[in-house]
């Protein structure tokens, strides 16, 4: 009997590799890589921390996790680049085809993994990502104010069919990821470069929940508002868009 997969995970490689970005959770990790690990039992899977330069005790959490843990890797960024940058760090050293993201503070529920993969197993092949999609979020109601405004207003530029691109839980092709063009901010914008790639995006509803521990680490802009200039910019990315080749190559007759 494999136990989590973690037998086929040294043999095979992992099938799905779950991304956290984290800056200053020390509270959180262990509670977190737990659930995580039970929401992917008899997968093959490793968990990539990106360790965006906490100044906590994160990185000896970590170790510590780390020791028993061989589907468990820590990658450090020496300073703070925000949230956007380590969500890439991590997709760039992820080893598998598929890419789980999911924020660090334990607000979103590892145990809406299993169902994000499954509809991108389902899902035809020119669907890239599917994106979590908050229902009864557990924030104050001048937050949620903030929230629908700044999704209202990218709704209306981008017209990504959209509600909610905040959500962190999210699960994608790792190789459409790594080709879109990056930018601070990019994980805000992921449906529409998507789907301007070509591709489709589908959605599942997930529970939000309260942090259990600590306090923000990422500002406001980077949470829950985007630049004027980013959403403008992204809008020009689309319009700027020729027709997405679908190639194929031609072999010779035998």
């Amino acid at each position: 009997m494999v136990q989590n997969g973690a037998e086929q995970t040294e043999r095979d490689g992992p099938a799905v590799s779950v991304v956290v970005p984290v800056r200053n959770e020390a509270g959180n990790v262990a509670p977190l890589i737990a659930e995580i690990e039970a929401a992917l039992t008899g997968r093959a899977f490793e968990i990539v921390y990106v360790n965006d330069g906490s100044t906590d005790a994160t990185q000896a959490e970590l170790l510590a996790l780390m020791a028993e843990r061989p589907w468990l890797r820590q990658i450090r960024h020496q300073q703070s680049c925000g949230q956007s940058a380590a969500v890439r760090t991590g997709v760039a050293h992820a080893r598998a085809p598929v890419v789980v993201t999911l924020d660090g503070d334990g607000q979103n529920n590892p145990a809406f993994i299993p169902a994000l993969v499954a509809a991108l197993d389902k899902s035809t092949s020119h669907t890239a990502l599917v994106a979590g999609q908050r229902v009864g979020r557990k924030a104050s109601g001048f937050k949620r104010m903030q929230s629908r405004i700044a999704n209202a207003v990218r709704g209306a530029v981008l017209k990504d069919g959209t509600r909610d691109t905040g959500c962190g839980l999210k699960a994608f092709r790792r190789d459409v990821f790594l080709a879109l063009p990056y930018f601070d901010g990019l994980h805000r914008f992921l449906p529409a470069l998507v789907r301007r790639e070509g591709y489709e995006v589908a959605y599942v509803d997930v529970v939000d929940r309260p942090r259990r521990h600590g306090v923000s680490n990422y500002g406001l802009w980077d949470r829950l508002w985007v630049g004027i200039l980013d959403l403008f910019g992204v809008w020009w990315l689309i319009r700027r868009r020729k027709r997405v080749p679908r190639d194929e190559e031609v072999t010779r007759a035998r």
